[in-house]
């Protein structure tokens, strides 16, 4: 199949209650998504606790392309493409550090001011200056136009035309306020490096797992169920450790999950835990309270801790815990290979307990040597080898449909419902295939 000449077809792909399989398996799907979906959104880069003084920067990846996120000279952060103008090299190619006040490409020693903007050329007389302003070398490495810094997080749209961050994102922005304001002076830092486990599967399966509140119990029974048993073996009166208050609520019965209730915002973004979460019945942290007071007012204080959502997904490709301080970036390498980066944030003035279960969470759930997170990667990896088959065509997310939600935007529903999946697949479609008639 042609989807990159025909919009219609790769509209098609997406059914208000079934997506077809090509969206995982198909690596044409996968190239248009780099050059489309990717660059149409708004796609988070990084947070700028990463980049704090001037010429610290931070390579990673905006879909595909390479971009490096660095501290200008005017304290601003900048989105360079990590490309030299003149033969392509990756000009940084560490991937964080300080590069000082420019950045110096490896191979010829052209350098650039930490904006992109060409600053010297080595034997320059050997370049003549009309010549050169007519190549697109003369204009130093690309910057990207679109950077919003939202309260430390950076994001980007890599075209330089396209919806606005405050359309994209419109009411999502609230968990970001929420994470941010959970910290008593009003700021978080990103403590350490991620971490990172490879994925031999789609970057949507990890997107759609997010909202997927029927499978833990079932996936999770043999991790988490299993050191929930164990400790239920401990002598009377054993205080619960600080990991299996994390693991217990992952088995919690469909009627948890049910009543948590599931939030569905425009533009592919959505959340879980409306009512309740995984996250709300942690033990206190002595001091914690104190200081949020100190901060905000009792009030205030008790509104924001009272807000534990579970997981919100920023459509397209990130997943924030708000309650725990995490934020998991889906990164497409290939349509069966996904690279997960797991970020854990200090909360600036709280004690450092908060920063401790903040770590064990990342290390138990998320990391590739943790317990939860191996049960989710071999159902990716089945669903991978599985989509190749030729007995179906397509993927079922008809649970808790309503014909008429497609006209409704940010509202909460059934903690159950696959409503989310089917508005982060509706969204796919309209920056896949924009113009093409919606499939009824």
């Amino acid at each position: 199949m042609n989807y990159r000449n025909d919009p219609a077809a790769l509209r098609a792909l997406v059914r208000p209650t079934e997506v077809h399989k090509d969206l995982f398996i198909d690596d044409e799907v996968f190239d248009l998504e780099m050059e489309r979906l990717f660059a149409n959104t708004w796609v988070y880069v990084g947070h700028d606790s990463q980049v704090p003084n001037v010429g610290d920067f931070y390579t990673t990846t905006v879909g595909t392309q390479p971009v490096v996120m660095v501290r200008h000279t005017d304290k601003s952060v900048k989105v360079l493409y990590n490309r030299c103008p003149h033969k392509g090299v990756k000009v940084a190619g560490e991937g964080c550090g300080n590069t000082g006040k420019f950045f110096r490409c490896p191979y010829h020693a052209w350098t650039f001011k930490t904006d992109g903007k060409l600053l010297s050329i080595p034997l320059k007389k050997g370049y003549d200056p009309e010549v050169f302003a007519q190549c697109e070398a003369s204009q130093g490495m690309a910057a990207v136009e679109n950077v919003r810094d939202y309260r430390g997080f950076v994001f980007c749209r890599l075209n330089p035309a396209g919806m606005s961050f405050e359309d994209f994102f419109g009411e999502s922005l609230s968990t970001l306020d929420n994470m941010v304001d959970r910290a008593p002076q009003g700021r978080l830092s990103v403590a350490g490096a991620p971490l990172r486990y490879m994925h031999d599967c789609n970057w949507k399966m990890l997107v759609d797992n997010q909202t997927d509140t029927c499978h833990p119990m079932v996936a999770h029974e043999s991790s988490a169920g299993t050191a929930v048993k164990v400790w239920e073996g401990a002598p009377e009166g054993t205080p619960k450790p600080m990991a299996v208050e994390q693991f217990a609520p992952f088995i919690s019965p469909y009627e948890f999950f049910e009543n948590m209730g599931i939030r569905v915002w425009e533009n592919g973004h959505g959340h879980t835990g409306v009512h309740n979460s995984i996250h709300a019945a942690y033990s206190s942290v002595p001091g914690y309270m104190e200081a949020m007071t100190e901060a905000y007012g009792e009030e205030r204080a008790h509104q924001i801790l009272a807000d534990t959502r579970h997981n919100t997904t920023y459509f397209p490709n990130i997943m924030v815990k708000g309650p725990i301080q995490t934020l998991r970036i889906f990164k497409p390498l290939a349509a069966d290979k996904t690279l997960v980066e797991s970020w854990a944030f200090r909360l600036e003035g709280a004690p450092d307990l908060l920063l401790e279960r903040t770590l064990m969470y990342n290390r138990l759930i998320n990391a590739p040597t943790s317990v939860v997170g191996h049960d989710d990667l071999e159902v990716y990896e089945r669903s991978q080898h599985g989509l190749h088959s030729r007995g179906r065509d397509w993927v079922n997310v008809a649970r808790l449909y309503d014909p008429g939600e497609a006209g409704r935007k940010n509202e909460a529903t059934n903690g159950t419902s696959e409503w989310q999946m089917r508005n982060q697949y509706q969204a796919w479609a309209r920056f896949m295939a924009p113009g093409a008639q919606e499939q009824a």
